[in-house]
């Protein structure tokens, strides 16, 4: 049975669902629970989106001002009110336990399904039903395949919020993008998303963007193909203005992966990396305790000072 029937399967034969994604949530995150949310929703499925996250960045708090009413979202320690011994767990845009809003959601499931274009290693959830596909662009793309698959209608508004995981994983189709992401943005426009509304969900902050101008303006060059940047240690940044750095340093001519450190506001020092795909920047940020795969990857560390967290990156480019 081709594995997308086995999802079905599984969906139509629980009592109700619950559908997760890693912390510190972006658009890509948001889309595919929200589209797992539409599959629950065509199979008649009463379905659980768990969000544990205190704060979000700008994109998906503009998306959850504009989420319909029958999406429900809980946080985790309201699991036990709806769970049944025939729930079902969905992760999304992640397949490490660690990662997840809340790691100790996954002993009350027994049947987990994974939807996740990140690297596998040993930390991946191994008892699970897993559609881990490292060459989609993003979760929603994978989410999308399966929409299309089982010939579901989607509002405008969804198929929007589903486009716009796809429109941020890839740089606006800049990188790791192939036919099949193309496809997947096409099934969506098909279905009524509105380009103009994913543009409003990725604008950005100008008071951001010129904080992020200083960051880039340090940025060194290792090995004449490795940028690195690291951010001053008297400001606190938000995981996604990291990430945005590291997207703009890979546009730089013959740099084929970039990175960038910084202090993070939720705590401890956080790393953005990105590549052209020649670079597996997941197996870096691995040893510094975060994960990703060979385009885009992250880390928070916690237990070193800014410096010394540079420091070991370095060595592991040498």
């Amino acid at each position: 049975m081709k594995i997308e029937n086995q999802i079905k399967r599984k969906i139509k034969r629980s009592k109700n669902v619950f559908i997760v994604a890693h912390k510190n949530l972006d658009l890509d995150a948001i889309g595919a629970c929200i589209g797992v949310a539409s599959i629950c929703h065509s199979f008649h499925k009463k379905n659980y989106i768990i969000m544990d996250d205190k704060k979000h960045e700008l994109g998906v708090d503009k998306l959850l001002k504009e989420i319909e009413s029958n999406y429900t979202i809980i946080k985790s320690k309201e699991i036990p009110k709806y769970h049944h011994r025939k729930s079902i767990l969905i992760i999304v845009d992640t397949n490490k336990a660690h990662l997840l809003q809340n790691d100790q959601i996954l002993h009350y499931f027994d049947d987990i399904i994974i939807l996740d274009h990140h690297q596998e290693s040993d930390q991946t959830i191994s008892h699970a039903l897993q559609i881990i596909n490292e060459n989609a662009s993003s979760a929603c793309e994978i989410v999308t395949n399966l929409i299309e698959h089982y010939h579901l209608k989607l509002t405008a508004k969804t198929a929007t919020f589903i486009l716009s995981g796809i429109v941020l994983d890839t740089t606006n189709f800049v990188v790791k993008t192939d036919t099949e992401t193309y496809q997947a943005a096409y099934y969506l426009a098909k279905q009524g998303a509105n380009p103009k509304k994913v543009q409003y969900f990725l604008k950005q902050d100008i008071k951001d963007y010129i904080i992020r101008q200083k960051v880039i303006t340090e940025a060194k060059v290792i090995n004449d193909k490795y940028a690195l940047s690291v951010a001053s240690e008297k400001v606190k940044y938000k995981r996604e203005e990291l990430a945005k750095i590291a997207d703009t340093l890979l546009q730089f001519n013959n740099i084929e992966a970039s990175f960038v450190l910084g202090n993070r506001v939720d705590g401890g020092v956080g790393l953005s990396a990105r590549s052209e795909g020649t670079v597996n920047v997941g197996e870096i940020a691995e040893h510094l305790g975060g994960g990703g795969d060979d385009h885009d990857a992250a880390a928070q560390i916690k237990n070193m000072e800014l410096q010394e967290v540079a420091k070991e990156l370095i060595n592991l480019l040498d």
